[in-house]
This record gives structure tokens, C-alpha cells and sequence, in this order.
């Protein structure tokens, strides 16, 4: 996971200006179709996967699934060799990319089968932090990268540039070939029950005369369906604001593009350290008061910080008076509003005027979000998501109990797919027409309607085991 998630992190601060480099017909639009090319193709290929785990040794779809984004990732070194339609090519690429990236299924369906339900908290919470490490160093890496300048070195026998733009990508391709190493010396089948018991699987080549039957019984399916919704919540409130931050931080606090950039990257940055913490204060205080207790939480914590996001008082933020065509963000497309996490300040010396672009209509009579508020609500959310995610998928897995859970994780992970992709679209689209204060209220909303939901459903939410009496909650 590690290896994974640094792999596209690394890359995903240079998508724009190299899609604008190799092929100038690409506009802000074509970029919102390549960002949302990922998540696409993950969400079609999670389930897939997840099957194929189900059936066959999980060695098979990780390994095809790694294969496919190591081509990815080649491809998408060398779409600029062809003479035209470029931009055709990144899509391709980002698309396979996110098709190989439906491994994540296997991944948590493997954890799931091969940890008891007393470990297994502690194991999905020791995976997200390794996600969550690689998703820091990704953007570390590519800022080292940027080093080497958009020229760079040409091999000309292969034509391969090797750039500030490629150079990230060839090392994604580079680690997933590691990982394939790595799971073929490795990773073994192993497949327990919910007390730790070996199981015998399909999965497994081999079964010994010691080993258990996987348990009888039907899966709450209420329960499922409700914790789907969950983790489709939770992702999607955290992919919108992540889409918002720059947009917002520079409406409301006047700032320039390179001051954007450099702030919002330490916020994002503390974000994802303050993450590594909580994923390993859970492992804790999963133990002391449950997994359950723990989602709830979580999403009242984040209920709160969306709460306190709502403008408030009569100070108003400075308007832009000017169409400076800068970073604020914009009335059309998706892509428009990805462009500012990507742009270089260096792409302009001078930054103009800058505040509330004068085009959104809001900027004349809403309040202003006062720094302290955001970076308030931003930690509290920090503090909500990494709890709510990993709890959510962890109780997904108790919940289904120990048949092969690859189908259902590939539904789960498609669903997190289609969220980073709502996301964005769902805030771009209020906050460009009715302002912050529509927009968090919709999105406090959605998180009390799904603490009401969990409420609801709470008593379900129970290890498979556990509901049918095997085991003491």
C-alpha cells in the first residue's frame, strides 16, 4: 500500500503543466476527464479484482494488477512521441493507472481473511498509515524531481525524456515492479476465522486435516448497504475538501497563487501527519470503547468542522475586481478548479490583484471564513476522516465474516471511487454559484444525515460472528 499510494502521489502535481506541454489543444475541461480517469477506472476494476480473488490465489490479481500500472505508467512517459492527439494518450494512461489500483480490493479482502477479529483493527489501521505515509512523500518526491527541469535528458534509442515529468512516473513504474518482486517472494495464502482458527479456502492450494470450516450464515446485507453509504460519505466530504482548500483560501484571505501553494501544501502536509497519529491512536481506543463508537465519533468531529466553516460576522472578503484569469475559482468545468492545485507559481510573475473574483455573486454578501476557523475545522476534519475511514472498511470486514470477501471489498472500493469523483463536482458546483455557505451547509447535511443513518443502524453493525453467537461481542 505503501509503495502504491506513493507511486501515484508522485505524479499528480505535474499532471497540468505536462498535459499543457505535449499537447495544446488540452484544455481545463480535457484535465477534469483525465483526473476523474482514475478514480473511473478503479471503480471498474475493484470489483473485477475482488472476484478474481474470491476463486484463485490473490497472488494472480495482484500481481496482473501491478503489471497493468507498471504499462501505465511507461505509457504515460511516452505520450509525447506521438504526433497527435497526446492528450488521448494521458487518458489512456491515468485510466490503466486507476485500473491497477483496484488491487486495493484484494488487499483489504487479504487483511480481512488472514487476521482474527482482534486483530484486525490494528492491522487496517497499520495499512491506512502506510497509505497515508505515501500519499506525504509522493508530492516530496515530485518537488525533488522538479529539479531536474522540464528538459532533462533525452535517450534517444528508446526516445525516452526523462524529466521533471517523467522522471516521477518511471519511478512509479520502478516501484511497482518491487512490489511485484516483493509479493512473489513474500506473500503467502492464509486464511483464518474470526477466533484466528485456520480456515480451509479457495484460495488455498493445499488444506490440512487441521484446519476449520469456514461458518455457515447469511450476511447482514442491511448492514452492508449502510456501511457503503458510510464510506461513500466520508470519502466524498473528504474529496471536496480537499478540491475547496485552494479556492477558498485564496477567495477569502486575498492570497497569491505561490502563497496558495505554499500554504495549503503545509496544511495538507500537517493533515497527513496528524493522520499517522490518529491511525495509531486507534489501534488503542478501538480496544477501550469499540470500532462503533469510534465511526460515530468521528462523524460528529467532522460534522463540527464542516459546522464551523459557515461564514459568520460582518467582515467580508476583499472582491477581485478585475477578470485576471488567476486561480480563484471558476464558473464551467470540473478541470477548471484542479488547475489551481497544479499550476506553478513560476507560470506568472505577476499575480494581480487578488481576493473574491467579482464573477461570483456570493463575494458581495458573505462573510468572510476567518483564518482561524479554517485551519479550526481543518484539524477537527483531520482528526474525523482518518477515524471514519478506517473504521468504516474495518467493520465492513467483520461484518462479512470470513468467506472470501473480494466481491464485496471491490463494491466498497468502487464506491470510494465514485466519491472522489462526486466530490469535486458536487463543491465546485455550489460554491461557484451560491458560496461557502450554501455549500458547507449541503455538506453538514449529508454528515448529519449519516450519523442518523448510523444511528439507525448501529445495533447491526456487528462482527458476523458475533451475530450469530459464536463469539462474545
Amino acid at each position: 500500500m505503501f509503495l502504491s499510494s506513493v507511486g501515484f502521489s508522485i505524479v499528480i502535481m505535474s499532471i497540468w503543466p505536462y498535459l499543457q506541454k505535449i499537447d495544446q489543444t488540452a484544455d481545463a475541461s480535457f484535465l477534469g476527464w483525465v483526473i476523474a480517469s482514475f478514480s473511473l477506472g478503479q471503480m471498474v476494476a475493484s470489483p473485477v479484482f475482488g472476484l478474481w480473488s474470491n476463486y484463485r490465489p490473490r497472488k494472480e490479481p495482484l500481481i496482473i494488477s501491478l503489471s497493468i500500472s507498471v504499462a501505465a505508467n511507461c505509457l504515460y512517459a511516452y505520450v509525447h512521441v506521438p504526433a497527435s492527439h497526446n492528450k488521448y494518450y494521458m487518458l489512456v494512461a491515468r485510466g490503466l493507472l486507476g485500473f491497477g489500483a483496484g488491487n486495493v480490493a484484494v488487499i483489504r479482502s487479504y487483511i480481512a481473511g488472514a487476521t482474527s477479529l482482534q486483530e484486525r483493527t490494528s492491522s487496517m489501521a497499520n495499512t491506512s498509515a502506510c497509505q497515508a505515509l505515501g500519499f506525504i512523500l509522493g508530492p516530496v518526491f515530485q518537488t525533488c524531481f522538479a529539479l531536474i527541469g522540464e528538459k532533462g535528458v533525452t535517450w534517444d534509442t528508446i526516445k525516452l525524456q526523462i524529466n521533471m515529468y517523467t522522471a516521477p512516473v518511471l519511478l512509479g513504474a520502478f516501484l511497482g515492479v518491487l512490489n511485484i518482486i516483493l509479493i512473489l517472494i513474500l506473500l503467502r495464502e492464509h486464511h483464518v476465522d474470526d477466533s484466528g482458527r485456520q480456515c480451509k479456502n479457495v484460495n488455498f492450494e493445499e488444506a490440512s486435516t487441521d484446519e476449520v470450516q469456514v461458518l455457515q450464515g447469511n450476511i447482514d446485507q442491511v448492514a452492508v448497504v449502510a456501511t457503503n453509504i458510510v464510506f461513500f460519505v466520508i470519502l466524498f466530504i473528504f474529496a471536496l475538501f480537499e478540491t475547496i482548500v485552494t479556492p477558498l483560501t485564496m477567495d477569502m484571505y486575498a492570497w497569491t497563487r505561490e502563497q496558495a501553494v505554499l500554504y495549503d501544501g503545509i496544511i495538507l502536509a500537517a493533515l497527513g501527519v496528524e493522520a499517522l497519529i490518529i491511525f495509531m491512536g486507534i489501534k488503542l481506543l478501538s480496544k477501550k470503547i469499540g470500532e462503533r463508537a469510534i465511526l460515530l465519533g468521528g462523524f460528529i468531529v467532522v460534522w463540527v468542522g464542516f459546522f464551523i466553516l459557515l461564514p459568520w460576522g460582518n467582515h467580508f472578503p476583499k472582491i477581485q475586481w478585475e477578470d485576471l484569469h488567476n486561480n480563484s475559482i471558476p464558473n464551467t468545468t470540473f478541470g477548471e478548479i484542479i488547475i489551481t492545485l497544479w499550476k506553478s507559481p513560476k507560470e506568472d510573475h505577476n499575480e494581480g490583484p487578488t481576493g473574491c473574483p467579482i464573477g461570483q455573486a456570493w463575494c458581495f454578501y458573505t462573510p468572510m471564513i476567518h483564518l482561524a476557523q479554517f485551519l479550526t475545522s481543518a484539524v477537527l476534519i483531520g482528526i474525523g476522516y482518518p477515524s471514519c475511514n478506517v473504521m468504516s472498511y474495518t467493520l465492513y470486514s467483520k461484518i462479512l465474516g470470513p468467506k472470501p470477501q473480494g466481491v464485496y471489498m471491490g463494491w466498497l472500493t468502487a464506491s470510494g471511487s465514485a466519491a472522489r469523483i462526486l466530490g469535486p463536482v458536487f463543491i465546485s458546483q455550489v460554491y461557484t454559484s451560491w458560496g461557502p455557505r450554501w455549500a458547507f451547509s449541503l455538506v453538514c447535511g449529508i454528515v448529519m444525515l449519516t450519523i442518523i443513518l448510523l444511528g439507525v443502524v448501529y445495533r447491526r453493525l456487528v462482527a458476523f460472528s458475533v451475530r450469530h453467537g459464536r463469539i462474545q461481542e
